[in-house]
């Protein structure tokens, strides 16, 4: 099977953790017949992330924004505010987390466990929608 590759745009999210795994999922239909493979996920911006974690309590992403909010406050003396007061703690966190998931593909669909999901980790307050590429290979 050749390489498969996607760019993925996003609509605009608000600050916070969103589950984006059904929009990653429905952009690669070619999934059901990899029966062993890899999916990678590269998001294309410096102040959002990506992450997989818990997908079924709405409790999860918003502890997750308070926790990383108060690990990375506005309020910290930061030289690179040009772009706002969110914007320089945007790129920590996003340093902090990263910009790439590699995720196995098993049997037709990514090898997440049972409560593991795909997050697009927002850091900015008002940004526009985010591109992430997604690369498959498989057989």
């Amino acid at each position: 099977m050749p390489w498969i590759q996607r760019t993925v745009k996003l609509r605009p999210l608000p600050r916070g953790f969103h589950l984006v795994t059904r929009e990653v999922l429905e952009a690669l239909p070619e999934l059901e017949g990899i029966q062993t493979g890899l999916l990678h996920i590269f998001i294309q911006h410096t102040s959002a992330s990506l992450s997989i974690n818990e997908n079924a309590d709405s409790d999860v992403p918003r502890d997750l924004e308070s926790s990383f909010s108060d690990i990375v406050p506005e309020s910290f003396p930061y030289r690179h505010t040009c772009e706002g007061p969110d914007d320089m703690p945007a790129h920590v966190k996003s340093s902090l987390l990263g910009c790439s998931l590699s995720i196995p593909i098993c049997h037709g669909a990514p090898c997440l466990g049972t409560w593991q999901g795909i997050y697009l980790c927002e850091h900015r307050n008002r940004a526009s929608g985010r591109r992430l590429v997604l690369t498959v290979f498989g057989e």
